[in-house]
């Protein structure tokens, strides 16, 4: 009962969410899992690390896919970025070592505040259009 309710929020939030608020929402689950992994090494856990890693992996890829290459300069490098994320997961999975994945986690948290951040600045500009059209009155 309590999971169908976690479920229906999580879904309702990625359904009602601005772009930039899904890239924080992607980041929060590679954060998420690149944890457990880093949990999961030290006990020798090594079947559940690598599932964790590999849906970083997965979110990795699909922040990668979200990329609009025609945006510019920072697409290109948030595709370096990305890649090189990428291959220091592979490094940490086949080597079983926490380090790369702790580097990952350090860049994904870094990144995942950038993001928020950017997304807040948006979403703020959204409301300040409306108002100015007169589509909105947050103050009652």
């Amino acid at each position: 009962m309590q999971q169908d309710r976690i479920a229906n929020y999580r879904e309702t939030q990625i359904k009602t969410a601005s772009k930039g608020k899904l890239v924080v929402i992607l980041y929060d689950g590679l954060i998420r899992f690149l944890d457990l992994a880093l949990e999961n090494i030290p006990k020798k856990q090594y079947d559940a690390a690598n599932n964790n890693i590999l849906k970083a992996q997965d979110i990795v890829s699909e922040l990668t896919m979200s990329l609009n290459m025609e945006a510019g300069d920072i697409s290109k490098k948030l595709l370096s970025i990305y890649s090189f994320l990428n291959m220091k997961l592979i490094e940490g999975n086949i080597k079983k070592d926490t380090a790369p994945i702790a580097f990952v986690r350090k860049m994904a948290g870094e990144l995942r505040e950038s993001w928020s951040t950017v997304a807040k600045k948006s979403s703020i500009a959204k409301i300040e259009e409306m108002k100015k059209k007169g589509g909105i009155d947050v103050a009652g």
